[in-house]
């Protein structure tokens, strides 16, 4: 009796592992038969997604000119306050030089020559900084974040209210901050957002450190403010380093 049990118990287990086996090949079939459904991408903010729609074609034409791929593989931001001008630089890899893409006119930038020091003081910062933070839904239409202040900020500025919220934005006013106006703001924010790299370096200069009439402004705004003088030596050297070799 306990042999024909056994038996029996062998040829329950011996089926119900057939039906199982049966059954697993019957999903991988219909698996193979009918298309996985993808979710749906997440939407984008309203703002961003007409941007894009606006501005992304003619971006993908100017990096194509310009010998870069779509996105960008890292995106830097260099401002120079004094002839108002944003200059947009990418490349493909690490290991590659920065090309120039295009520059943006600054439709405002308040106060003057001179890093940013305390809080209300309306002063453009100045050195070098990254993105982070987007802001899709900025009073500005659009903003890109900088960290200020940085680690030499906090050494140089104001220790109890050195300032924040420093931007780029999109508008025509500046508190402080860098307004490219919108379409302008647009192109930035979407090479930004879409870069492959982390973070978007900004560079923030008093002036073109190497134009024609640069050491003679220099001399003249020295004279006034000779404390700009040991940063200023510093952004110099950068500078000319990266037109030399454009890392």
């Amino acid at each position: 009796m306990s042999s024909g049990a056994d038996d029996v118990r062998a040829w329950k287990i011996l089926a119900w592992t057939s039906a199982a086996a049966l059954f697993l090949l019957g999903v991988i079939f219909l698996m193979k038969r009918r298309p996985l459904i993808k979710p749906a991408p997440r939407a984008e903010p309203e703002r961003v997604a007409a941007a894009r729609l606006r501005c992304e074609a003619r971006l993908r034409n100017i990096f194509e000119k310009a010998g870069l791929h779509w996105p960008a593989d890292e995106v830097l931001l260099r401002a120079v306050k004094r002839e108002r001008q944003l200059e947009l630089w990418a490349r493909n890899g690490a290991g590659e030089p920065f090309r120039f893409v295009k520059w943006l006119p600054i439709t405002a930038a308040s106060g003057g020559p001179g890093p940013k020091r305390r809080e209300g003081d309306m002063q453009v910062p100045e050195g070098f900084y990254e993105v982070d933070r987007f802001n899709p839904l900025s009073n500005f239409h659009l903003s890109l974040g900088l960290n200020y202040p940085n680690a030499s900020d906090r050494i140089h500025a104001d220790p109890v209210s050195p300032g924040s919220d420093i931007f780029i934005h999109g508008g025509n006013a500046s508190i402080g901050c860098i307004a490219l106006g919108d379409p302008g703001m647009e192109e930035v924010y979407l090479v930004s957002l879409d870069s492959r790299a982390r973070p978007i370096r900004v560079q923030l200069f008093p002036a073109r450190m190497d134009s024609a009439d640069w050491p003679a402004w220099r001399d003249a705004q020295l004279a006034a403010h000779p404390e700009f003088r040991p940063l200023w030596d510093e952004l110099a050297a950068e500078w000319m380093r990266f037109e030399r070799v454009r890392r």
